[in-house]
């Protein structure tokens, strides 16, 4: 099946590193022109000159902070500016935090939230018009397995994931036959950042996977026009076939597994 390409220019939020950053590669090895959005300057200038060297596309950065309130206005005020369409975005900013909820420093799970649902939401706001006027246009935010059920210790991160998925879900449905489709990637446990602050014995799921094969598994799925993608064996049987009823008796298996995660709590990028 050929690539899906809606446009030239794909943006990819939290580019600086993970999934981000795979993303920003393998968009780059695609022939996107390519804008990259994360905090930290540095790192996404030395990932920019790396793909404009080996894919010879256009890399534009933005050093942005998206936990702030009103970011994504800002940020695409800037695309503006610097006379930018975006016809791919890849929603992939985010952190987690791990612990018990009322341990948690204050502060940090607001933040979480500004991050990880409501600059998601936002910059779908913000770009989705210009899609649907174009015709063509998709939209691809990384969730989490943690979205699917609720997660003791993670309780802040994995309400604000099945907030990506049911509305990225809820996207797809309205922009279906409008030219935007919509994916909603929910990786299981993935060699980033996270793990290595959290710990892997808080993981759920299958096997551990690397951002690389998350990413594609993500791409094939655009490419698919699917709703969304668990990637791995393992995590697409626990994501489909693990009851979701009655609510107590499954909110209590994953704590059997989530508590793992107090040995090391502390938060952590995704």
């Amino acid at each position: 099946m050929p690539p899906f390409i809606p446009g030239p220019t794909a943006l990819v939020t939290g580019a600086s590193s993970g999934i981000g950053s795979e993303f920003a590669a393998q968009l780059a090895a695609r022939g996107h022109d390519l804008v990259l959005v994360a905090r930290s300057a540095d790192r996404l200038e030395a990932l920019a000159r790396t793909l404009r060297e080996r894919h010879a596309v256009t890399v534009d950065v933005v050093a942005h902070d998206l936990a702030r309130p009103g970011a994504a206005h800002d940020l695409t005020a800037q695309l503006t500016a610097r006379g930018l369409t975006v016809d791919l975005l890849v929603n992939s900013a985010g952190f987690g935090s791990s612990g018990r909820f009322e341990e948690i420093e204050p502060g940090r799970d607001h933040d979480q939230l500004m991050l990880n649902v409501v600059a998601l939401a936002d910059l779908c706001r913000e770009l989705a018009p210009g899609m649907l006027r174009r015709g063509r246009g998709g939209i691809v935010n990384v969730g989490s397995t943690a979205g699917f059920q609720p997660s003791p210790y993670f309780a802040t991160y994995s309400a604000g994931k099945a907030f990506v998925l049911n509305f990225s879900l809820a996207l797809r449905s309205e922009y279906r036959g409008r030219g935007v489709r919509v994916l909603a990637l929910c990786p299981g446990p993935t060699r980033t950042a996270f793990f290595d602050a959290v710990g892997e014995q808080a993981a759920i799921g299958g096997r551990m996977m690397t951002a690389d094969e998350v990413v594609r598994a993500g791409l094939r799925g655009l490419d698919r026009d699917r709703a969304y993608v668990v990637p791995g064996l393992g995590n697409a049987l626990s994501a489909h076939l693990t009851p979701r009823r009655p609510r107590r008796l499954v909110t209590a298996i994953a704590k059997s597994v989530t508590r793992r995660a107090l040995d090391t709590p502390q938060e952590s990028a995704a």
